[in-house]
C-alpha cells in the first residue's frame, strides 16, 4: 500500500447517487445537531447540499464490467461561500461522509498555513469525534521539510570531503571574487558550526526527541543550514538507501498512506502530480480551499528559471561524475569535461547579452550601487527586463541552443549512472551505503542542470501565430552584495495548464472561497482556474449571514487628486488617513497598495505633530506577525486604540473580529503591479487579438483583492464596522461600478470635503 494507491481489502460497496447525496447531508446535520454551541446557517447548509449533490454521482477509480465501456462521470463544485458561511464544516462533513461510504480517500487543498493549521487542529478534530464513523487525518509535506539521515551522518563530521559530497547552494560560487585565506578560513568555520548542529540533530533522532520534521525543531533552522541536508528527491536513492527503513520522510509518507483525509497546499499538489506522493486525483474526493488561488500557485509551479551569473558548479560537476564512474568501474559513453565547459561558455555568453540588455535601463546604476555593499541602497523589487510577445534577438539563438544541447547530454549521462548506482545496490545490499552516497553526489547537481535545460527549452520555443507566446524575462538584483541575473520563462496561461496538468485527472472536486466572483460573476475564475466551458462544472454563490447594510458601511472619499497622480493623491490621500486615525477608538487595519505608500505613512507619522498617533501604529514588519497581532490584540482588550499598517499579506487571512477591526482603510484601489512579466505578457497578447486586458484581467483580478480586502472588516455577525476607500474611481469610473457589484451590499456613502452623502 502507498500514499497514491491505498486499495482497500474489502469490496467497494455500489450505492446510488441519490443515497450517497443523502448519506452526506445526513452527516452534516448530524455534526450541525450534536456540535457543542453550534447553530444552523441556511448557507452552510445549502453548500453541504450543493456538494452532496454534485459528487454523488462522480465514477472514482477503476472501473469495471459494463461502466468499463463509458467516460467515468464527473461532478466539480465551485462555490463561493461569503464570510461567515463557516464553508470548512460544510465540505469536510459532506465529502469525507462519501468517502467513507465508497471506501475512498480526501485530499484538502489550502493556499495558507494558516488554514491547514485551522483544519488539522480543529475542524477535522472537532468532525471526527462527532462523525458515527471514525476516520483519520493528517498533513502532508513536501520532502524537503524533511531530514536526510544519511546526509545528516555525512556532514556531521564537518570535513570538506563530506561538505562537497552534498555541496548544491551557491555558497563557493558566491566566494568567487573573495579572499582565498578569507573564504577558506569563513568555510571551515561555517563547516564546523553546521557539523555541530547536525550532530546535536542526529542525537535528537536517536533519542526519539524529534522525528526528522524542521517544522518541529524548537528554533527554525536558516535555509542555508538546512538545505545541505534536506531529503530532495534527486539526491534521494530510496529503498535503495540504507537509511531507508529509518527515514523520517518516507515514515511520514507510509502514514499517510494509512490515512483517510489527507490536508495538503496547492504547491505541493501540483508538484507531485503523476508522483504517486499523494492519492490518485482520480480515485479520491479532491477539494481546494482557496480556490482563487489556484490559478497564480500553477503559473509559478511551471515558471522555469536558470541562473547565468553563477555557474562555476560545472566546474566541480566532471570530477563527480569522473569519482562515480571509477566507484561503479564504468567508462561513460559521453567526455563529460568539454560538454561541461560548452556548457558555462554558453552560460557566460547568454550573461554577456543579458547584462548588455539590463545595463541600458535606468534602474541598472541604482542596482549597481547595492552591489560591493550591504545592498542596503538595492531597490526594494529586482530589475526585470522583458522579451515582448516572447521573441528573442538572433545573437540569443547559438548560445541557447547549445546550453539545451548540453544540458540534456549532461542529464542523460546523470540519468544512466543513477540507474547503475540504483542496480548496484539491489544487486550488492551490501555496498547501499556507499551507492547511496554516490548517488547523492550526482544528485546535487540534477536541478541546476533540469533548470538550465528546462529553461532554454522554453526560450528556444518560437511564437506561433494564433497561438499565446510564452512570457520571457530577465531578472536582476543583489544578494549579498553581489549582482545576480537569472532567465526566466513560462506559459501565459494557468488555465490551460491545469487542464492538461490536472483536471484531466479529477473525478471530483469542490473548489472554495470567499472570492470567487468577480464583477458580479464566476467567469474571470473559470478561465484562470481552466474550468470555463467545462460541462461537469457546477457553480453557486453561497451568500453570508451577515447583514451587510445593517453592520458595515462602505465610504468612498472623493479626493481632489486623481490617483493616477501618485504624488499629488498620496499627499492628499495620507493627510485624511491619519485625520481619520486620530477618530480610531479601538482597532484598525489600513491595507497599502505598495511599500513606498507605506513608507510615505510612517514617514509623516515620524513628524513632530503625530507623535501620540504614533504610539498606537504596529506596522507589518516591526515584528513577526503572530507577535504583531498578540501586541493589537492585547492593546484593544485594554481599552486603547490600536492601528495596524498592513500590505496584501495582511489584506487576507487576517481574522481580526468584533473591537479589533471595527474601521478599515483601504489607501486605494489594490490594483496589481504593472511590472510583472508575464500580466504585461498576457495584456500585450490579448491587445493583438484586438481584446481589452485591463477589461478582461485587470479588473476581475482587482475585483478579487477588493473583495479579500473588504472581508477583513466583518468577520461575525455581531461586528459593526466602517471601510473607508480613498480612491474615487470606485464611484466615478465604471469599471469602479463593476467592482461594486462584487462586493457585498453594504451601505454606500461618498464623502466630500468631509461631508458625507447617501449613494
Amino acid at each position: 500500500m502507498n500514499a497514491a494507491d491505498p486499495r482497500p481489502c474489502a469490496a467497494t460497496p455500489v450505492r446510488a447517487p441519490a443515497e450517497l447525496a443523502a448519506l452526506a447531508l445526513a452527516a452534516f446535520d448530524h455534526l450541525v445537531a450534536h456540535a457543542p454551541g453550534f447553530r444552523a446557517r441556511t448557507g452552510q447548509r445549502d453548500m453541504a447540499a450543493q456538494i452532496a449533490q454534485t459528487l454523488s454521482g462522480a465514477t472514482l477509480g477503476e472501473l469495471a464490467g459494463t461502466e468499463a465501456a463509458a467516460a467515468p462521470r464527473r461532478g466539480i463544485a465551485v462555490l463561493q461561500a461569503g464570510t461567515g458561511v463557516g464553508k470548512s464544516v460544510a465540505y469536510a462533513a459532506s465529502v469525507i461522509a462519501l468517502a467513507l461510504a465508497q471506501q475512498k480517500r480526501v485530499l484538502i487543498s489550502t493556499a495558507t498555513v494558516a488554514l491547514q493549521e485551522q483544519l488539522i487542529g480543529k475542524d477535522l478534530p472537532a468532525l471526527a469525534a462527532l462523525l458515527s464513523e471514525p476516520f483519520s487525518f493528517a498533513l502532508a509535506k513536501g520532502r524537503g521539510r524533511y531530514v536526510c539521515r544519511l546526509k545528516l551522518d555525512q556532514l556531521s563530521d564537518g570535513d570538506a570531503a563530506s561538505a562537497e559530497l552534498f555541496d548544491n547552494d551557491a555558497d563557493a560560487d558566491a566566494a568567487v571574487g573573495a579572499d582565498a585565506a578569507v573564504a577558506d578560513g569563513f568555510g571551515a568555520e561555517r563547516r564546523a558550526e553546521r557539523a555541530r548542529q547536525y550532530a546535536q540533530w542526529a542525537l535528537q533522532l536517536d533519542a526519539g526527541a524529534w522525528d526528522g520534521d524542521r517544522d518541529r525543531l524548537e528554533v527554525p533552522p536558516p535555509p542555508a543550514s538546512w538545505q545541505p541536508v534536506a531529503a530532495e528527491r534527486h539526491s534521494c536513492s530510496a529503498r535503495h538507501c540504507p537509511s531507508y527503513h529509518g527515514c523520517s520522510y518516507y515514515k511520514a509518507r507510509a502514514r499517510l498512506a494509512q490515512t483517510q483525509v489527507i490536508v495538503v497546499n496547492h504547491d505541493l499538489l501540483l508538484s507531485t502530480l503523476g508522483m504517486y506522493a499523494l492519492p490518485d486525483p482520480s480515485d479520491c474526493y479532491l477539494v481546494l480551499d482557496e480556490a482563487h488561488h489556484l490559478g497564480a500557485v500553477a503559473q509559478g509551479r511551471f515558471t522555469q528559471a536558470m541562473d547565468l551569473m553563477h555557474s562555476q558548479w560545472l566546474d566541480r560537476l566532471p570530477r563527480a561524475i569522473d569519482e562515480v564512474c571509477s566507484a561503479l568501474q564504468h567508462t561513460p559513453a559521453l567526455n563529460v569535461a568539454p560538454l561541461a565547459r560548452e556548457l558555462k561558455t554558453a552560460l557566460a555568453e547568454l550573461a554577456r547579452l543579458a547584462l548588455a540588455r539590463v545595463a541600458a535601463r535606468p534602474e541598472w546604476s541604482v542596482l549597481c550601487r547595492g552591489a560591493g555593499t550591504a545592498a542596503t541602497d538595492a531597490p526594494a523589487v529586482p530589475l526585470l527586463e522583458r522579451f515582448e510577445s516572447g521573441a528573442l534577438p538572433p545573437e540569443w539563438l547559438p548560445p541557447l541552443e547549445l546550453v539545451h544541447s548540453r544540458a540534456n547530454a549532461l542529464l542523460k549521462q546523470l540519468e544512466a549512472l543513477a540507474g547503475q548506482i540504483k542496480a548496484k545496490a539491489r544487486d550488492n545490499p551490501g555496498e547501499a551505503a556507499r551507492c547511496a552516497r554516490l548517488y547523492s553526489r550526482l544528485g546535487a547537481f540534477a536541478p541546476r542542470l533540469q533548470h538550465t535545460w528546462a529553461t532554454s527549452e522554453l526560450f528556444l520555443q518560437q511564437p506561433q501565430a494564433q497561438q499565446p507566446p510564452l512570457a520571457k524575462w530577465l531578472q536582476a538584483g543583489t544578494e549579498r552584495g553581489l549582482v545576480t541575473l537569472s532567465a526566466h520563462a513560462c506559459p501565459l496561461q494557468p488555465g490551460s495548464l491545469l487542464r492538461q496538468q490536472l483536471w484531466s485527472r479529477v473525478r471530483a472536486a469542490v473548489l472554495t472561497s470567499a472570492s470567487l466572483v468577480s464583477c458580479g460573476n464566476f467567469e474571470h475564475f473559470l478561465s484562470e482556474s481552466g474550468l470555463d466551458d467545462d460541462p461537469d462544472v457546477v457553480c453557486r454563490a453561497v451568500q453570508s449571514p451577515f447583514d451587510h447594510a445593517r453592520q458595515g458601511r462602505l465610504v468612498v472619499v472623493q479626493t481632489q487628486a486623481d490617483p493616477k497622480d501618485v504624488s499629488a493623491y498620496t499627499d492628499e490621500m495620507l493627510a485624511a488617513l491619519l485625520q481619520d486615525l486620530a477618530a480610531v477608538p479601538r482597532g484598525a487595519l489600513v491595507l497599502f497598495t505598495s511599500r513606498a505608500q507605506l513608507r510615505s505613512a510612517q514617514e509623516l507619522l515620524a513628524s513632530e505633530p503625530h507623535g501620540e498617533l504614533r504610539a498606537r501604529v504596529l506596522v507589518q514588519g516591526q515584528t513577526a506577525r503572530p507577535q504583531l497581532l498578540a501586541r493589537h490584540a492585547a492593546r484593544v482588550a485594554q481599552g486603547q486604540a490600536s492601528i495596524l499598517f498592513g500590505l496584501q499579506s495582511f489584506g487576507e487571512g487576517l481574522d481580526l473580529p468584533g473591537a479589533l477591526c471595527e474601521w478599515l482603510f483601504i489607501t486605494k484601489l489594490p490594483f496589481a503591479s504593472p511590472n510583472d512579466p508575464v500580466s504585461q505578457a498576457r495584456a500585450d497578447w490579448l491587445k493583438s487579438q484586438g481584446r481589452d486586458p485591463f477589461a478582461e484581467l485587470v479588473i476581475p483580478a482587482t475585483g478579487v483583492r477588493l473583495l479579500q480586502w473588504s472581508g477583513r472588516a466583518l468577520r461575525s455577525e455581531a461586528d459593526q464596522a466602517v471601510i473607508v476607500c480613498y480612491d474615487r474611481r470606485l464611484l466615478l469610473q465604471a469599471y469602479g461600478r463593476r467592482l461594486l457589484q462584487g462586493l457585498p451590499p453594504y451601505l454606500l456613502q461618498r464623502r466630500v470635503n468631509g461631508v458625507l452623502f447617501p449613494v
